[in-house]
């Protein structure tokens, strides 16, 4: 890993309606609406969908890392999450976060373990821990026939 502080930089593009066009350095453009839940079109990435997305994508990430380090043998990670928007006091904000985690091991003994380490990762999630949302993972762990 590189010293922090890490600086991460993403443009947004757009005109006075349709699509939202996002960039950053060396990644494919990434179009965005509004969702439909807020008047936009079915079909798109949202700002929402997004920082769930990450939420997801930041999960698998760090439990790869943890999962290498500690030499576990697995076979693939399934993860949904579900985020919660809703009106508060302080406005219309996330509340929570439905971490559902599907773990495949090869090993049955590694049950334990594995379990240990999806909590792990949910636990050092960087992005997770930036939100304030309440967190719940849901974690299951199958052993390869």
């Amino acid at each position: 890993m590189q010293p922090l502080p890490h600086h991460y930089r993403v443009r947004a593009r757009a005109g006075g309606s349709g699509e939202v066009i996002l960039s950053s350095d060396g990644a494919t453009d990434l179009p965005s609406q509004s969702p439909p839940e807020f008047g936009g079109p079915p079909g798109y990435w949202t700002p929402e969908s997004l920082l769930v997305a990450a939420i997801a994508d930041c999960f698998v990430l760090t439990f790869r890392a943890i999962a290498r380090a500690r030499a576990l043998a697995w076979q693939a990670l399934d993860v949904e999450v579900e985020g919660v928007l809703e009106k508060t006091p302080e406005g219309i904000r996330y509340t929570r976060f439905d971490v559902h985690a599907r773990l495949v091991i090869a090993v049955a003994g590694d049950v334990e373990v594995a379990t240990g380490l999806l909590h792990k990762a949910e636990h050092s999630c960087l992005i997770s821990n930036s939100l304030n949302g309440r967190r719940e993972l849901h974690a299951h762990v199958d052993v390869a026939a």
